[in-house]
């Protein structure tokens, strides 16, 4: 694995951002809290330091020893680590008269500087602080400045150490990937090599070394992360390799069939397990949503521990854990304290006794979609929007039944394929259909009806953790509302969802 940047992380809510910027610039970097710094800083070609929600003047302030980094490896503070570097390097820090916050225009930038070379004057940056430098600390030049902003770039001579109060990760800073660019190529001299292509052979090479002969078991989903993960681990070793897909009952319509089909178009060693009859089971006449998602994972255990137990001599489970989830494990703050269960083989118990691969523990979800493409996977899996492990049971809202599930499964396929024929799929995150625990009054013909109501929901977003609802056309809107009411049998009144994230969530449970 190369190792290039490290990116120190205070709690900023921009971190990941930071780190994706990093990766588009075909960087490989990596995350890793303040208080736990790794143990060798040397294989490290340059430092980030990211923002923070602390204030450098408090108690609880973040105070990592940068010894093995200032002066010996390029380093650059972002926010409140040019703050940190200040006010710990013989500056100051104080309170700003108002709060530093949103969009503001680089001015007096010195000429000549590599670390902007190639921004524009007057260029747009993103401000998100309350405290602000009012002295540099010892031996630092301005490198430029705000209208409200004095120091808001600076650099230490004698060392390649760079700092900037604004937030270069953010879209809404212009060229802030031109700077971070500058810092690490022009500055750091850090190779661009970090392409979906040389992850395909390193991961597979890595692959073969570590199982070798060894067979492992992996649970697809449908969805990328675990394809991708399976073709990663096919690719290293073939038919060793055996996926187990189980249909829980709560898929989207004949989903575990054309599912089932496409990987087999992988030349993928998959077996499919219809266990929807013992997942509805399970679940009658439970409506409090994390029971449900409970009687899910224990379910899904009991049932891939069943088929895991059918093949011979397995000794390593493969998951499609991603890099978000790993840094959310040794978080600054430790892992947050209400997580939603979540159905997936990560919660496997002691009694499998299998060693664990991970693939895709490195990479955010659309280098996951490029590696995939790399891979020539297909496109349409690589789109697939998210979909929740628990699938339709938390779209249910209340207790779940066979008739809910049909209808909801009608819903869903009539706007997903709206989405699709209308060519809006690919311009929205994530979209679905809820089934709320009402019925309303309604006149179809000459007969009143007392049927369901469907919510529809459809956000744009990067990562999930922040989205807002897409403008879909009213066109659009008013023949899918018709299709459901008209070919629905149990449904009489859509709704559309116009809540942003926060402070809704994507999912209704």
């Amino acid at each position: 694995m190369q190792h290039n940047v490290l990116i120190l992380d205070f709690g900023s809510q921009y971190t990941q951002l930071i780190a994706r910027r990093v990766r588009e610039l075909n960087i490989y970097c990596e995350i890793h809290p303040f208080n736990h710094l790794p143990d060798d800083i040397s294989r490290f070609k340059a430092v980030i330091l990211s923002g923070s929600p602390f204030s450098v003047r408090g108690e609880d302030a973040p105070h990592p020893d940068l010894s093995a980094i200032r002066g010996k490896i390029p380093l650059l503070g972002v926010c409140y680590g040019a703050q940190y570097l200040a006010h710990f390097g013989g500056g100051s820090v104080e309170p700003s008269n108002t709060r530093e916050y949103g969009r503001a225009n680089l001015s007096d930038i010195v000429e000549g500087e590599p670390f902007f070379e190639g921004v524009s004057p007057g260029t747009q940056v993103w401000m998100s602080h309350s405290d602000t430098i009012k002295a540099l600390p010892d031996n630092a030049v301005k490198l430029a400045s705000t209208t409200d902003v004095e120091n808001a770039a600076y650099k230490i001579e004698g060392e390649p150490t760079y700092a900037i109060q604004f937030h270069p990760e953010v879209y809404h800073s212009t060229d802030g990937k031109k700077i971070l660019e500058n810092f690490l190529v022009k500055i750091g001299g850090v190779a661009q090599t970090w392409t979906p292509d040389n992850f395909v052979d390193m991961t597979v090479d890595a692959l073969k070394e570590q199982l070798g002969n060894d067979k492992v078991v992996l649970a697809l989903s449908g969805g990328v992360d675990s394809s991708v993960a399976a073709m990663l681990l096919h690719k290293a070793i073939g038919k060793n390799l055996h996926c187990i897909f189980v249909n829980n009952g709560l898929l989207r319509k004949n989903e575990f069939e054309k599912v089932l089909e496409r990987y087999e178009g992988m030349e993928l060693n998959v077996t499919g397990v219809d266990a929807s009859a013992r997942f509805l089971d399970a679940l009658a006449g439970v409506g409090d949503p994390e029971q449900k998602r409970k009687i899910i994972g224990r379910m899904f255990i009991e049932v891939f521990d069943d088929e895991a137990h059918k093949i011979k001599d397995v000794k390593w489970l493969g998951q499609g854990t991603i890099y978000p989830d790993v840094i959310e494990s040794v978080s600054v703050n430790g892992p947050s304290a209400t997580i939603k269960s979540h159905h997936n083989v990560g919660g496997l118990p002691d009694f499998m006794k299998l060693k664990v691969v991970e693939p895709l523990r490195m990479l955010f979800k659309d280098e996951v979609r490029r590696v995939g493409a790399s891979m020539d996977m297909d496109a349409a899996l690589l789109g697939r929007h998210p979909f929740p492990g628990p699938g339709l049971a938390i779209r249910i809202l209340g207790d779940i039944t066979p008739e809910k599930v049909r209808i909801l499964q009608e819903v869903d396929e009539i706007f997903i394929g709206g989405l699709k024929s209308w060519g809006l799929y690919d311009k929205v995150w994530q979209a679905g259909a809820i089934l709320l625990p009402v019925n309303s009054v309604g006149v179809m013909g000459d007969e009143r009806t007392y049927e369901k109501c469907v919510a529809l929901r459809a956000v744009e977003s990067t990562d999930g953790m922040t989205a807002d609802w897409v403008n879909l056309p009213y066109d659009f809107l008013q023949k899918t509302s018709n299709d459901i009411i008209n070919r629905v049998k149990g449904v009489n009144r859509v709704v559309y969802d116009i809540s942003s994230k926060p402070p809704a969530t994507i999912e209704w449970e």
